[in-house]
C-alpha cells in the first residue's frame, strides 16, 4: 500500500506491474443541521464534537448572544443544568477531525492513512477488510481516539464553560461508539433516556460510572414514546419509571412540557414532537394545563421526589461488577447471566470498564472494590467483538493489581489465545492468583461465587423483584421494586418473602410511602445482619424501605366484610376546542366511555359519586379496581390522601349514617384528537377511560 498526496490537484505515481485498486479520500463538513430544521435564520449547523474549534463556536455564541449582564445574573440565581441531548451526528460518511491523523498516530503509534480503507463507512457500511485481527484492532483503535477527542475537547470543555456561568453540565453521552462509562465519569449529571434504552442494563452502565466516580445523579429523559402523543397514561409512566429506578436512575426528566402555542398551532396547543414529520401522531408528551391529568400531577410529582430522595440518599452499593472491554451504552448488551439467573434471585451488579477502574476511588478495601463495595468482578470475551479475549494492557494490569489485592475475580472462557502478545503474561499471573476462579462459561459463575464466599446482599425465591441499596452511616434505604428487564417484558404480581442485609444488627425496617408520605413499621424477623419481611408489588410498583433506628405501629387492622359498589352517578367534563361541555350519567355498572355513545369520543374529567350507609363509625378500604388514568378520592367532601395510580385504594373513614364517596378521574385528550384532527390522530383505536372497577368496600377490624 502507497499514500500519495496530491500536488496542485494531481496526483502521479509508478506502480509495479498487475492489479492496483486507488482510493481517494476527500475531507469537508457534513453540513448537518438539528432535526426537523432550520429551526434560525441564519441556519444552524452542527459542530464539531471532537475538536477544539467545535465548543468555542458554541462559547462564542452564548457570549455574544445569549449571556446579557441580567441572564448571567439569572442563571447564577437559579442554578441547574446546561443540558445536550444524545450524540446524533447523522452523516452518510466517516466521522472525521481535521486532528485526528496527528492524534491517532500521537495516541496508539500509528499512522492512520494506509487504514483508511478498512476505517472508512460510507453510507454507514464497511468495504474492506484486512486479515486477521488486525481489523477489529485497527477499528476499536479508531473509536478510542474518538472518544478521547470527544471528552478532551467537547464534554469538558463544555462542563467548564458551564461551572463559569453557575450551571452543571447534565448530558446523554451516547448515539456513537464512545466510552459512556468515562463521559458518566466526567459528567456533573449523566443522563439515559426510556426511549433509546434497550433494557436496564444501558442505565446500569451510566449508573455504575456515576457511583465510582462519587456523583450523586443518575438522569433519565423519561416517558418519550413512540406514537404516544396525547395517549400516554401516568399508569404507563409510572410502570416504565419503576423499572428504570431501579436500574440506577434516581432522576426523572419528563419529556416535555410545550410552549403553549405557536403559530399555526392548532388545539389544544403548540406540540413540537407531534404531528411528527407532518401526520405522524408522534412522540408523548405535550404535558402541561392542557392534559386533563395535570390536576393530579402533583400528587405523581410527590411520588417521584420521596422516590427519588430516597434513591439519591447515601451511597450506592451491589455486589458484583463486569468488566467491559467498551464502555458503550444505548446497545442493549448487557450481562445475559445476571439478567437470566442473578437477578431473579437477589443479585445486584455494575459494569465497569478501563476508565472508572483508573479512577482515585478505585481502590480495595477489605477485599471489596470503590465506593459500591463491590464483592467480585467478572470478566468475560469482548461483547461487542464475539467474546474476543482481549483487553488494554492497562485493564489488564488493574485487574491483576485489585485480584493480588484480594478482590475475588471470576474470568470466564479459555483466555489462553488473549492477545494482544504482551497481555499473555498479565493474564496468565492474574489466572494464578488465589483469589481467582475460572470457569467454561457463565453457567459457572454461581459455583464460583460460593466458592469464592461471595454472597449476595437480598435473597429471595426468583421472581420479578428487583431492589436498589443505599447506604448512609448505619442506615440502610432499600428500592424494592416489581420490575421488567426490558420494556416489551410482562411480569406478574409479586407476594413473596425476601432477606435484606444491614450495616447495622439492630435497626428497624420502616416503610415510606411514595404517595403519601406517610411512615409505618413492618412485621420481621432478624438474623445477625439479616432481615426477613414480605413484600407484595403489582407490576412496575415499588416500595421504599429503610432500616434506621425508629420504631413505628404496625397495621392493626384485618379485613372484614365486603361489598362491590356497582350504582353511580357520573359527571363528566367534555374537553373540546370550543370549550368544556358536561354530561350526566346514571350508572348501574362501569362501562369505559368508550363503550358509552354519548362518551365515546369524549375526554377530559369525571366525577363518580355514590353513597354508603354505615350503622356506626367504621374504617374501610376502598378498592378501585383498574381506573384510565390518574384519580382523586373524597369522602363526604374531604380530599383523601394521593392514590397509588398502579394498585389504586383509599383508606376510609366512615361516619354513621350516608357517606358520600366521590372518584375524580382524568383522562388523556386521545378519544378527543381522534375527532378533531383525525388526519394524525384518526388511526388511533379509542382508549377506554373511567373508573373500571370493580369497586369493593371492605370494612376493617
Amino acid at each position: 500500500m502507497r499514500t500519495l498526496t496530491p500536488v496542485g490537484g494531481r496526483v502521479e505515481v509508478t506502480v509495479p506491474e498487475g492489479d492496483w485498486l486507488l482510493l481517494t479520500y476527500r475531507v469537508q463538513g457534513s453540513g448537518q443541521q438539528p432535526e426537523g430544521g432550520p429551526h434560525t435564520d441564519p441556519a444552524s449547523y452542527v459542530v464539531d464534537h471532537f475538536g477544539p474549534d467545535g465548543v468555542r463556536a458554541i462559547v462564542g455564541t452564548w457570549h455574544d448572544l445569549v449571556l446579557t449582564p441580567s441572564i448571567r445574573r439569572l442563571l447564577h440565581t437559579a442554578g441547574g443544568d446546561l443540558f445536550e441531548d444524545s450524540l446524533e451526528i447523522e452523516s452518510d460518511w466517516t466521522i472525521w477531525t481535521p486532528a485526528l491523523p496527528a492524534a491517532f498516530a500521537r495516541r496508539t503509534g500509528t499512522d492512520i492513512l494506509p487504514l483508511l480503507p478498512i476505517l472508512l463507512q460510507p453510507k454507514g457500511k464497511f468495504l474492506f477488510a484486512y486479515d486477521g485481527d488486525a481489523t477489529n484492532h485497527a477499528r476499536d483503535s479508531f473509536n478510542q481516539v474518538l472518544s478521547d477527542l470527544y471528552h478532551e475537547h467537547h464534554l469538558i470543555p463544555l462542563r467548564d464553560f458551564a461551572h463559569g456561568i453557575g450551571l452543571r453540565l447534565r448530558a446523554q453521552p451516547y448515539g456513537l461508539a464512545t466510552d459512556a462509562i468515562r463521559s458518566a465519569t466526567v459528567l456533573d449529571v449523566p443522563e439515559g433516556e426510556s426511549l433509546g434504552f434497550k433494557n436496564l442494563d444501558d442505565f446500569r452502565v451510566l449508573a455504575a460510572a456515576r457511583d465510582m466516580a462519587g456523583k450523586r445523579i443518575l438522569s433519565c429523559e423519561a416517558a418519550a414514546y413512540a406514537n404516544g402523543a396525547y395517549s400516554t397514561t401516568w399508569n404507563k409512566v409510572l410502570q416504565t419509571m419503576g423499572s428504570v429506578f431501579a436500574g440506577g436512575v434516581n432522576q426523572a426528566v419528563l419529556h416535555g412540557f410545550a410552549y403553549r402555542d405557536a403559530p399555526g398551532a392548532a388545539w389544544p396547543g403548540f406540540a413540537p414532537f407531534s404531528p411528527y414529520n407532518g401526520t405522524g401522531i408522534g412522540y408523548a408528551e405535550a404535558w402541561g394545563p392542557r392534559q386533563p391529568t395535570w390536576r393530579h400531577v402533583p400528587d405523581v410529582a410527590a411520588f417521584f421526589r420521596r422516590t427519588q430522595e430516597l434513591l439519591q440518599s447515601g451511597t450506592a452499593r451491589a455486589d458484583l461488577a463486569f468488566f467491559r472491554q467498551k464502555g458503550w451504552t444505548a446497545t442493549g448488551i448487557g450481562a445475559p447471566w445476571a439478567t437470566n439467573d442473578g437477578i431473579p434471585i437477589g443479585w445486584t451488579h455494575g459494569f465497569v470498564d478501563e476508565a472508572s477502574l483508573s479512577l482515585p476511588a478505585a481502590k480495595i478495601r477489605g477485599g471489596r472494590l470503590g465506593p459500591p463495595r463491590y464483592k467480585a468482578l467478572i470478566l468475560d470475551g469482548d461483547a461487542f467483538r464475539n467474546k474476543d479475549h482481549t483487553l488494554s494492557p492497562k485493564a489488564a494490569r488493574l485487574l491483576l493489581e485489585f485480584a493480588e489485592s484480594g478482590l475475588p475475580t471470576i474470568v470466564i472462557g479459555d483466555w489462553s489465545d488473549v492477545h494482544p502478545a504482551p497481555l499473555k503474561p498479565i493474564i496468565e499471573a492474574l489466572l494464578a492468583q488465589p483469589s481467582v476462579r475460572v470457569v467454561t462459561d457463565q453457567t459457572g459463575i454461581p459455583a464460583a461465587l460460593e466458592s469464592l464466599g461471595v454472597r449476595r446482599d437480598v435473597e429471595y425465591e426468583r421472581s420479578s423483584l428487583m431492589t436498589v441499596r443505599r447506604v448512609e452511616g448505619d442506615v440502610d434505604h432499600y428500592y424494592l421494586a416489581n420490575a421488567r428487564h426490558a420494556e416489551n417484558r410482562t411480569i406478574a404480581a409479586i407476594d413473596q418473602e425476601i432477606r435484606l442485609t444491614t450495616t447495622s444488627r439492630t435497626t428497624i425496617p420502616t416503610v415510606l410511602n411514595a404517595w403519601t408520605g406517610a411512615r409505618q413499621g413492618i412485621a420481621f424477623t432478624r438474623d445477625g445482619d439479616r432481615v426477613s419481611l414480605r413484600v407484595t408489588l403489582q407490576p412496575g410498583q415499588s416500595q421504599l424501605l429503610t432500616f434506621g433506628h425508629d420504631s413505628l405501629d404496625l397495621p392493626d387492622w384485618t379485613p372484614g366484610d365486603s361489598l362491590t359498589l356497582t350504582d353511580w352517578d357520573l359527571d363528566v367534563e367534555d374537553w373540546r376546542p370550543d370549550g368544556v361541555t358536561t354530561h350526566h350519567l346514571s350508572l348501574t355498572g362501569l362501562p369505559p366511555w368508550s363503550a358509552v355513545p354519548e362518551l365515546e369520543d369524549v375526554s377530559g374529567i369525571g366525577r363518580y359519586r355514590t353513597t354508603v350507609v354505615s350503622t356506626h363509625a367504621a374504617r374501610a378500604l376502598l378498592t378501585l379496581g383498574k381506573v384510565v388514568d390518574t384519580c382523586r378520592v373524597r369522602l363526604n367532601g374531604h380530599p383523601l390522601p394521593p392514590i397509588d395510580v398502579l394498585q389504586p385504594t383509599a383508606d376510609l373513614h366512615l361516619c354513621p349514617g350516608p357517606n358520600t364517596i366521590e372518584v375524580e378521574v382524568a383522562t388523556t385528550l386521545l378519544n378527543r384528537l381522534r375527532t378533531t384532527n383525525p388526519t394524525v390522530f384518526g388511526i388511533a383505536t379509542r382508549q377506554a377511560y373511567g373508573l373500571l372497577g370493580p369497586v369493593t368496600l371492605t370494612y376493617l377490624h
